[in-house]
């Protein structure tokens, strides 16, 4: 009889603390060999297979699909066979328990240009490239790649799926397909896949689109209205039909009513994503669950203050790009206040100005906030500026950025002022020293020499670290977004 061997749940990503079972490729009592894919796990950012750290019988399991697991607590449990292979004392499996090395984080070890990733199902994003072995190093000193980030710092492991194929709610698909239905607002499972096995594909869901036959939200034969206590539970979606011959108001639907916490006692999605679960708790994933870690990080480190004022813009001419005329007023700001237009190093205290500006503009999503950067802004004209702005708001709604694209800002723009709001105070995620906000434009009455005039102005808000720049370097950086934005052209 073998010994027993608990797998603790390894770092899949550089120091992300859980992640969520997505899958088991095993069961209790099966017999496993080294190596072999063990679960499929979902972090902060990917879908990862983890392999078996031995060979032999699975005794026991860390929880179900939809259970998050913490780094470094019990994921499976082992009988190990001694006749089976066995990993070599010490042999390196890829994955580690320990913490994130000195030294990595924002502003490191940036990915290869031509990494892309797409969206998982349920946001964040994972690699585009074939799937590489468990044990694969990224360069002779044997440590990860980094594949960019959200917000902030997040990282992924090497050991990532390429658009894996997902069951979510009896539907399957892949994650570019689901973020192509949350974009156009189709509920799969309403789509019949005619990919192989029922697969939901691209065209089904852009048939789907174009026909109006599945739109989120709309069922044109709802369910009959739930008695009383139909908040507390409700049926699971996968419950059988009751038998032939029984009647609406037949009681055999014998399946486990869906609550907030499984099993084990952890917290779990109850619903598809098509569905809601009003009144139940929900774990944040992927790229807005990042976001999360990000800012409350960011909140714990940063010395935020702000700075507001108006920019007048009555002299602008017809045809002005609020964005671009934004960018272009941010870059005239950096070469005259370097400052903050750079990245600091709280536990060092050591500053690093920026000859180029490399703006990181805010996306919102439905799946959290992504910040792509616009590289060397203040070398593209009018036009340039456009077309990559474009460009890149279209890559991040359909997952198809690369994730180089997603680090490395030197400054960042937020213009909230799209939808509304005039002023705020925009979090500055380190190692950055600065983020403007544009707020909604409005009409309001100045005064002027002989009388008072109604002029068209823009709430502009700066928010900087104060451990990196003084107030007098702000101000002018401010002053400095001001002027430019108050030429006419």
């Amino acid at each position: 009889m073998g010994n027993r061997n608990t797998f603790l749940l390894p770092d899949l990503g550089e120091g992300l603390p859980d992640a969520t079972i997505v899958e088991w490729y095993v069961k209790v009592g099966d017999t496993v060999r080294l190596d072999d894919n063990l679960v499929s796990m979902e972090t902060a950012k990917a879908v990862v297979d983890v392999p078996s750290p031995v060979s032999g019988k699975v005794l026991r399991l860390g929880g179900g699909p939809g259970d998050v697991i913490a780094t470094g607590a019990m994921l499976a449990e082992f009988e190990v066979d001694p006749s089976m292979p066995q990993r070599a004392e010490g042999q390196d499996t890829g994955h580690h328990h320990g913490a994130r090395p000195a030294g990595k984080g924002v502003g490191t070890q940036d990915p290869a240009p031509d990494d892309r990733v797409v969206a998982s199902s349920e946001g964040g994003a994972i690699e585009d490239a074939g799937v590489p072995p468990p044990e694969r190093k990224s360069d002779a000193g044997g440590e990860r790649a980094d594949s960019g980030t959200v917000v902030g710092a997040m990282q992924s492991s090497d050991a990532v799926q390429s658009d894996r194929l997902l069951s979510v709610g009896g539907v399957r698909a892949m994650p570019a397909v689901r973020a192509l239905a949350r974009k156009l607002r189709v509920d799969l499972s309403r789509v019949t896949g005619t990919g192989a096995d029922g697969v939901v594909t691209m065209a089904d869901v852009k048939r789907a689109a174009a026909e109006g036959t599945a739109a989120a939200g709309h069922h044109p034969n709802p369910p009959p209205r739930a008695g009383k206590g139909a908040a507390d539970f409700r049926q699971s979606p996968a419950a059988p039909s009751p038998p032939a011959g029984e009647g609406r108001g037949g009681s055999t639907r014998s399946a486990a009513q869906r609550t907030a916490l499984s099993a084990s006692g952890r917290p779990m999605r109850t619903q598809p994503p098509s569905v809601s679960a009003s009144g139940q708790p929900e774990q944040l994933r992927g790229v807005r669950r990042n976001m999360a870690r990000v800012m409350a990080d960011a909140h714990s480190k940063v010395v935020p203050t702000t700075l507001v004022d108006d920019a007048d813009i009555q002299a602008w001419h017809p045809g002005n790009d609020v964005t671009v005329r934004l960018v272009r007023a941010i870059c005239v700001a950096a070469a005259a206040v370097p400052a903050l237009n750079a990245w600091f190093d709280g536990d060092t205290l050591t500053r690093t100005l920026h000859p180029h500006v490399d703006l990181g503009i805010a996306v919102d999503t439905a799946d959290g906030l992504f910040v792509p950067a616009l590289r060397n802004a203040d070398l593209l004209d009018a036009r340039g500026v456009r077309a990559a702005v474009d460009r890149l708001r279209a890559q991040v709604e359909d997952r198809s950025i690369p994730a180089s694209e997603l680090t490395g800002h030197t400054i960042s723009l937020s213009n909230f002022g799209m939808f509304a709001g005039r002023y705020a105070t925009p979090v500055v995620v380190p190692p950055c020293v600065a983020i403007v906000g544009a707020g909604k434009l409005s009409q309001d009455v100045v005064a002027v020499i002989g009388g008072i005039e109604v002029h068209r102005r823009m709430p502009i808000s700066l928010t900087f670290d104060h451990r990196a720049a003084t107030g007098g370097e702000a101000a002018r950086f401010l002053k400095a977004i001001l002027d430019d934005l108050a030429l006419p052209n």
